[in-house]
C-alpha cells in the first residue's frame, strides 16, 4: 500500500483542505504516514498570503530533494494557493516538484498523481465558479485529541482588497448547503469532537439559495442542531458584519464569544486604497455593536503596517484607533507587496523598510499593553475552559481555552482532556492566564 505525507501551511482553510485531499487519497487505498521518509507521495500544501510563508515552502523543497536522492521515485507536489498563484513556475524553478496543484482540484488529486508517476509533470490550476467539496467528508488526520476542527462553510472572496492574492488564488465566493454543513459537524461530533470552527474568506457574506439562509441562518441552525460542543467561527468583515449574527452569539450559550474583525488601518485615507470597503467610522461603529449585544466578547484583528501610500499621520490614527478600541489581541504585519493584486499593479510600494519596521513594533508594543491590561482584567473571574491538553514544560499543567478565545493555564492531569471545568483567574501574563479548577 502506498503512504502519502501532507505539510500544511497558513491559514485554518488549508487545514480543512488538506482533510479533503486526504480523503481522496485514502479512497484510493493510500494510507496517510506522518513521517516523510516512510512516504510514496510528498504532499505540500502552500499558503501565498505573504512571501514569507512563500519562502518557508521553498526550503522545506530543498529537505524533500534531499529525500528523493535516496528514493527517486517518490513524487512531490505543490498544492494550495503558491500552486495557485505560481503555476509553472514552480514546475520550472524546482526540479524536485513533481506535480503542481492549485485548491479546486482536489477531486481528481490520484488522477494527478498517477500522471506524475507515468513520468508526466502535471499542472492542474482551473479555478472554479461552484466548488465547495460540500460531499466530501474530511479525513481527520494527525489529531489524537479529537478536541477542536474545522467546517468550510464556503470559499473564495469576492472583496478584491488591493493588498490580497487570495480572490487570485481561491476564486470567486461560493457557499456550501446548510445541510452538507450540519451533516460534516455531525460526523465531527461521532468522532469525538468539542468544538468546530466554522470557516470562509469572509463568513459573513454567507449565502445560500439567494438568501434563504445567511450566515446568522446558519450559525443558529449549527447551534441549536449541536448544543453539546462550542461553535467558532473565522473570518468576519466589517462591512458586512449584521446585528443580527451578533444577536445569535449572545443567544447561544454553546457559541463562543469571540470575534476576528480585521481592521488593517485606522485611517480613511488608507482604507480607501485598501480598497477595504468601509471607514475608520463605520468599523468602530461595529465594534460599538458588537459591545452593546455582546457585552464579554473578546474582539481581536489584524494591522497592516506600512502600506503604499501611508503617512506618519495614517499610522498615528492606527495607534489611535486600537487605543480607543482595546483588541485583546491582534495579528501584526508589515506589508509586502503580493504579484498581480491591485496594490501591485496600480500603487507604489513607497513606505522605506525601516519605517515600515518601525511602525510595527510601536503597533506590536502597543498591542502587548492592551493584551496585557486586557488580562489582567481576567483576574478574579472564573471561566468555562476547554481543556485541550497538557503544556509544553509540564505534565502536570492543563491547558484551554475559554470562549474568548484565550488560553488558561492550571494543575490538571490527563482525565480532564476534552471536558469543560470552571477555572478560576489568578495570574497572567500579555499572552496566557493561569487559574485554578473551580469545583
Amino acid at each position: 500500500m502506498k503512504k502519502f505525507y501532507i505539510e500544511t501551511y497558513g491559514c485554518q482553510m488549508n487545514v480543512a483542505d488538506s482533510q479533503i485531499v486526504a480523503r481522496k487519497l485514502a479512497e484510493q487505498g493510500y494510507e496517510v504516514t506522518e513521517d516523510y521518509k516512510q512516504a510514496d507521495i510528498v504532499l505540500i500544501n502552500t499558503c501565498a498570503v505573504r512571501e514569507n510563508a512563500e519562502q518557508r515552502v521553498i526550503g522545506r523543497i530543498g529537505v524533500f530533494t534531499n529525500l528523493k536522492k535516496s528514493k527517486p521515485q517518490v513524487k512531490v507536489g505543490i498544492i494550495g494557493c503558491m500552486a495557485q498563484r505560481m503555476k509553472q513556475q514552480l514546475l520550472e524553478q524546482n526540479k524536485t516538484v513533481d506535480f503542481v496543484a492549485g485548491p479546486d482540484t482536489y477531486r481528481h488529486i490520484t488522477k494527478i498523481i498517477e500522471n506524475a508517476e507515468k513520468g508526466e509533470r502535471p499542472l492542474d490550476v482551473i479555478l472554479s465558479k461552484t466548488e465547495t467539496y460540500e460531499d466530501i467528508m474530511p479525513m481527520r488526520f494527525n489529531d489524537k485529541n479529537k478536541i477542536t476542527t474545522f467546517v468550510s462553510i464556503s470559499r473564495g472572496c469576492d472583496n478584491m482588497c488591493a493588498f490580497c492574492i487570495v480572490p487570485f488564488t481561491r476564486g470567486r465566493e461560493r457557499s456550501r448547503s446548510p445541510q452538507t454543513v450540519l451533516n460534516e459537524i455531525n460526523s465531527a461530533v461521532e468522532e469525538g469532537y468539542k468544538e468546530v470552527t466554522l470557516l470562509g474568506q469572509n463568513v459573513d457574506k454567507y449565502n445560500w439559495n439567494n438568501g434563504e439562509v445567511d450566515f446568522a441562518g446558519l450559525l443558529e441552525l449549527v447551534a441549536k442542531n449541536f448544543p453539546q460542543i462550542r461553535i467558532r467561527f473565522a473570518t468576519s468583515y466589517p462591512q458586512h458584519m449584521k446585528d443580527t449574527v451578533l444577536e445569535v452569539i449572545a443567544k447561544y450559550d454553546n457559541v463562543c464569544k469571540y470575534i476576528h474583525l480585521p481592521v488593517q488601518s485606522g485611517s480613511n485615507a488608507v482604507l480607501e486604497r485598501m480598497k477595504r470597503g468601509y471607514t475608520r467610522e463605520w468599523y468602530l461603529d461595529r465594534i460599538a455593536a458588537i459591545r452593546r449585544i455582546i457585552p464579554d466578547a473578546a474582539i481581536s484583528t489584524d494591522v497592516i503596517a506600512g502600506f503604499c501610500g501611508e503617512t506618519e499621520d495614517d499610522h498615528k490614527q492606527t495607534l489611535a484607533l486600537m487605543q480607543q478600541v482595546e483588541f485583546d489581541y491582534a495579528y501584526m504585519f508589515k506589508y509586502s507587496e503580493r504579484p498581480n493584486t491591485y496594490a501591485a499593479r496600480k500603487l507604489v510600494d513607497d513606505v522605506p523598510e525601516d519605517i515600515k519596521s518601525r511602525r510595527l513594533q510601536e503597533i506590536i508594543d502597543l498591542q502587548n499593553k492592551l493584551s496585557y491590561e486586557s488580562n489582567k482584567r481576567d483576574v478574579g473571574k472564573t471561566f468555562e475552559v476547554l481543556v485541550e491538553g497538557f503544556t509544553k514544560k509540564s505534565q502536570k499543567q492543563i491547558y484551554g481555552r475559554n470562549s474568548q478565545n484565550k488560553v488558561i493555564i492550571f494543575d490538571g492531569d490527563s482525565s480532564m482532556i476534552g471536558k469543560l471545568v470552571n477555572v478560576e483567574v489568578h495570574d497572567f501574563t500579555q499572552a496566557t492566564l493561569f487559574g485554578k479548577l473551580k469545583n
